[in-house]
């Protein structure tokens, strides 16, 4: 693998002046790696625009490359057209969004037109500063290919030598090419996060503007564009993230002369006034591996570059919450992480209830000390007890949250963010996190339990919308996270915010694990797996098997749904142990023992998302670092239109080698299951060209079950 490569052209440099008559001054830049290529063209010193994206250019001139990709201009047009910029401008007449949405402090709006200043490059990142003298604005976009996993990040910032209002700055915008056509954006709900939907391009925009003041369960900033023959194995994708804890606004547009862009910023209303503003890093990338090329890119950027350092092997988790809920009693706690312990947990999480008078969710909010009517010893007793059985103890925040019921609201009602009359969300209200005040408050209570308690593990939960979309809420958490994890370096944190609704980029820099979903429904959670896996690696990614009867769906599952499930990610229990038959605990044991055998490759593994031939299957394969194994989950989500399972094909595979393929739980198969395909007897050695061609046949199975295919290279 080569790393990135930075290369910059330009006709005799004059670098801030204007071109003579009659001459047109291009400057060239190409960012790139063995996957691909960005070029980059500014003609007279203007902004830049991307001229080429997509597979490596290999040894093709970039200034050719720019000059070729210059429109005609026809009837009914501009005499030039507007460039399609890194911040489309107005002053060119840019048609669309622009990238730049500023007004003066007297309400008129700004038309900046910048023109080139500096640059500062390297091998891999380039910095492009670009200036408007007359209006004091300096523009500034920070364009870098990460060499390892071949992802663009991209910045823009803005400073103004006078203060001035900005209601949108847009990451450098990137095009969407002309041979795409569809796009697919993610939305989603409480227990259903992470919903694709693909959608033809149209004239005009398509805008997702999420003003909930967090990433929320209906706006993942994701977007992949595609043609429509795109898949999960094949065709071009190109992928969007918005690394951004407080809400994104998305804008994909379809010009009327056919040019398309996208365009990540904040959310609307959230710059206001100042004199420097600056976006979040927008990743992106281009796959001619269709979803997955793009899907590992991610993955493997989160897992071994974005997320703060995680210890190698992941402890099987146990969570009280679905046991207890706010009914904590010491004895019955100890009982059940014995019960866990026994099981194979190796982490046990207190969940909320433990502090102030928290006997259901109207009360105590912000008054984190310890309830001495349910813990009269302190957490004492209950660490010590599940220390001495090998777990390592967790426990429940919700910091950014307050009730009104509460010491701390009574002593600081001016600390809540809103209005004192807004509407509460689950009987709670959110803290101004912009306040040096609040975060110190948080700190030092935080602090206090960590200091005076043997904690690992902290579960930070976020459980309701904001009443106002504010960017400085984002940054007091980041503020109040990267200060505790200075001091407790050892205490790892998991982001959840009604499961999934605070899973981006940014909280993944400061954590270790999301809660993907508050589903424990297995059969919810194969689809919500599914789609995260095009950003998520398994390792942050956790995943608990429910109770018998999901408390959020009301459905019933067999254990071994419920197990395989959860074993296709960082697995855990959230169920009471009590509940359990003997043979569940047998199943559960067994599942728990074969995710301890393989998690350390499986927590380094590329998941790979299958194209099942059979729409009622959801299939994924996990693949080994060095491609020496893989194991992959084929869930029977519905009954199949036909009567006999279609062969799952696999993909990542070495075509010449041949391979060892398992069923690691072919006693499940039912007695309907009447034939005799041979994985239900033996083992086979077959080719990877076979396993990618023509597929595994699997034996018939029920709805609500899972294969589990194991292959070795021999």
């Amino acid at each position: 693998m080569t790393l990135p490569h930075f290369s910059q052209a330009m006709s005799p440099d004059r670098a801030h002046t204007g071109p003579e008559p009659g001459e047109m001054r291009v400057r060239t830049w190409h960012l790139g790696d063995d996957r691909q290529s960005l070029v980059l063209a500014s003609r007279n010193n203007r902004l830049p625009e991307v001229v080429y994206w997509g597979p490596p250019v290999g040894g093709s001139s970039i200034d050719e490359i720019a000059a070729a990709a210059r429109y005609d201009v026809t009837g009914g047009m501009q005499d030039e057209i507007a460039p399609l910029s890194l911040s489309p401008e107005a002053s060119m007449t840019f048609q669309g969004q622009t990238g730049l949405t500023a007004r003066n402090l007297d309400g008129e709006v700004i038309a900046p037109a910048f023109l080139f200043s500096h640059e500062e490059k390297q091998q891999n990142t380039l910095k492009l500063v670009y200036q408007d003298n007359g209006l004091g604005l300096s523009l500034t976009l920070d364009l870098e290919l990460t060499p390892h996993t071949s992802l663009f990040k991209l910045r823009t910032r803005l400073d103004s030598r006078e203060d001035i209002s900005v209601d949108w700055l847009a990451a450098p915008v990137l095009p969407a090419p002309d041979h795409t056509d569809e796009m697919i954006e993610f939305s989603g709900r409480w227990c259903s996060e992470l919903l694709t939907r693909r959608l033809p391009f149209a004239p005009g925009a398509r805008v997702r503007d999420n003003r909930t003041g967090r990433t929320d369960h209906a706006h993942f900033p994701g977007l992949i564009v595609c043609s429509k023959s795109a898949s999960n194995t094949t065709g071009e994708a190109y992928a969007f993230h918005y690394g951004w804890s407080g809400g994104h606004k998305m804008v994909v547009e379809e010009l009327a002369d056919g040019r398309r862009h996208v365009q990540f910023g904040h959310a609307s209303g959230t710059m206001e006034k100042g004199k420097s503003f600056e976006t979040a890093t927008l990743y992106a990338t281009y796959s001619a591996q269709g979803f997955n090329g793009a899907a590992v890119r991610f993955q493997r950027h989160v897992r071994d570059h974005l997320v703060a350092e995680t210890r190698q092997t992941r402890p099987v988790h146990y969570n009280c919450w679905e046991a207890v809920y706010f009914d904590h009693d010491v004895d019955e706690l100890k009982s059940i992480a014995s019960l866990a312990a026994d099981l194979g947990a190796e982490r046990f999480v207190l969940d909320d209830g433990w502090f102030g008078h928290r006997d259901d969710d109207t009360t105590s909010l912000g008054d984190w000390v310890i309830d001495p009517r349910k813990f009269p010893d302190g957490l004492t007793p209950l660490i010590d007890h599940v220390k001495s059985l090998g777990l390592e103890f967790g426990i429940w925040f919700e910091p950014e949250m307050i009730n009104k019921d509460s010491d701390l609201f009574r002593a600081h009602p001016d600390w809540l963010l809103g209005a004192l009359d807004q509407t509460p969300g689950r009987q709670q209200f959110a803290l101004d996190m912009s306040r040096n005040d609040v975060r110190d408050y948080l700190y030092d209570h935080i602090a206090a339990i960590l200091e005076t308690n043997d904690i690992g593990y902290i579960k930070w939960d976020h459980n309701r919308v904001l009443p106002v979309a504010d960017a400085g809420q984002a940054e007091g958490v980041y503020a109040l996270i990267d200060r505790l994890r200075r001091v407790f370096t050892a205490v790892e944190i998991e982001s959840c915010a009604s499961g999934g609704a605070r899973i981006d980029f940014g909280i993944l820099e400061r954590t270790q694990r999301v809660w993907l979903s508050d589903s424990n429904d297995a059969l919810e959670r194969q689809r919500i797996q599914h789609d995260a896996a095009l950003f998520l690696p398994a390792s942050v990614t956790g995943s608990h098997v429910g109770p018998r009867k999901c408390h959020t769906s009301g459905r019933i599952f067999d254990i071994r749904f419920r197990a395989w499930t959860a074993a296709q990610r960082h697995m855990g229990f959230e169920m009471d142990p009590r509940e359990l038959t003997g043979e569940e605990v047998d199943v559960l044991k067994e599942v728990t023992r074969w995710w301890k055998d393989n998690r350390d490759w499986m927590m380094q593994a590329d998941i790979l998302r299958l194209d099942s031939a059979d729409p009622a299957v959801t299939a994924e394969q996990h693949l080994a670092e060095d491609g020496e194994r893989f194991v992959a989950f084929a869930a029977q989500m519905r009954t199949s239109d036909q009567t006999l399972p279609r062969p799952l094909r696999l993909t990542g595979l070495d075509a010449s080698a041949t391979y060892r393929v398992s069923l690691a739980n072919r006693n499940d198969a039912p007695r309907l299951s009447r034939g005799e395909p041979l994985l239900k007897s033996r083992d086979i050695d077959v080719s990877g060209q076979y396993l990618m061609s023509h597929g595994v046949v699997l034996p018939w199975r029920f709805p609500d079950t899972i294969w589990v295919l194991e292959g070795h290279k021999l």
